[in-house]
């Protein structure tokens, strides 16, 4: 997979992400992928209040998720997106989870985010504008 294609994003561990142990907390790294994720779509300049005020919404279908290193306090993290698969409705996100010091990949995750209507919650169609920007995080294919 083509590393130039994918957006990045860094954050920091506190301590209330981690668990007594120091090490962060299994579920925090879902979370610092939704921030990953919404940090792509506000570059693109699709803030959340943007696509809500559409009527429209991204919901988590469904992930997979694997742990390999655990993150602990105080380390700076760089998590890296790209899209997987885009169709009509839904796009899956490619992310890995890295210990920015030393490039370790700590966690990796397929998510599939459905586009929904915000009344409805009944899928719709990614705007064409939208879906023609989130084509630059396309990766390619082996």
């Amino acid at each position: 997979m083509t590393e130039s294609v994918r957006h990045q994003c860094r954050v920091r561990v506190y301590i209330e992400d981690t668990d007594t142990g120091g090490i962060v907390y299994y579920v925090n790294y879902l979370k610092f992928m939704e921030r990953a994720r919404t940090e792509l779509l506000r570059e693109l300049g699709f803030e959340q209040q943007r696509i809500k005020q559409q009527g429209w919404l991204f919901v988590v279908h469904s992930l997979e998720s694997r742990y390999r290193q655990p993150a602990r306090l105080d380390d700076e993290l760089l998590i890296k997106t790209g899209i997987q698969r885009q169709s009509r409705a839904s796009l899956v996100f490619d992310q890995q989870l890295f210990r920015a010091s030393d490039q370790r990949l700590l966690c990796e995750a397929l998510v599939k985010v459905a586009m929904v209507d915000s009344e409805t919650m009944k899928p719709v169609s990614i705007p064409p504008h939208l879906a023609q920007l989130l084509g630059r995080y396309q990766l390619a294919t082996d």
